[in-house]
């Protein structure tokens, strides 16, 4: 099997291994919860995106790695996780929190869709090797990521129980 068609495979078993491991145990806890909260829970997993930097780390990926791709990615990443953290400490001013909310899946989203772009024009599965030792960011690490964006988002735009006054 040649290393474009394992990276591909890698990345779609990601995908449903997360897709099952979310389904079971994530999902349903995230919707149990006060918006607030799963956002919060969200915002801390990507908060953690500062990680996608070592794409243009010197001795982590190799030289070759395409730079149309590398530079993207890790700034996208380093933006989206200063936001995600940045709504985190403004947790207790609730609309500047969900302001950053707001804006940490945008950016992340459109971060991880440019992502994929690049890769597919920089031909990023025939030369995977080239990622060295961030190899399972995009195979293990993106899968998740790109399924809490599509949550927040729903999390966001579903309408929200109405709770009866009390008096």
């Amino acid at each position: 099997m040649s290393p474009e068609r394992i990276f591909q495979l890698h990345l779609v078993l990601g995908y449903v291994a997360w897709l099952l491991c979310f389904g079971v145990y994530v999902w349903p806890r995230l919707k149990a919860m006060d918006p607030f909260d799963a956002q919060r829970a969200i915002a801390t997993l990507h908060s953690f995106r500062f990680f996608g930097l070592t794409f243009i780390m010197p001795g982590v990926v190799s030289p070759q790695l395409p730079a149309s791709f590398a530079v993207f990615a890790a700034y996208g990443d380093l933006a989206t996780g200063v936001l995600a953290i940045l709504a985190l400490l403004t947790a207790r001013i609730r609309p500047i929190f969900w302001l950053f909310v707001v804006a940490f899946n945008v950016v992340g989203a459109a971060d991880l869709i440019f992502d994929y772009y690049h890769a597919i024009r920089a031909s990023l599965p025939a030369v995977a090797g080239e990622l060295g030792a961030t190899y399972a960011i995009p195979i293990i690490y993106v899968p998740l990521l790109t399924i809490t964006h599509v949550t927040a988002f729903y999390l966001m735009l579903r309408p929200q129980p109405r709770t009866a006054p009390s008096y």
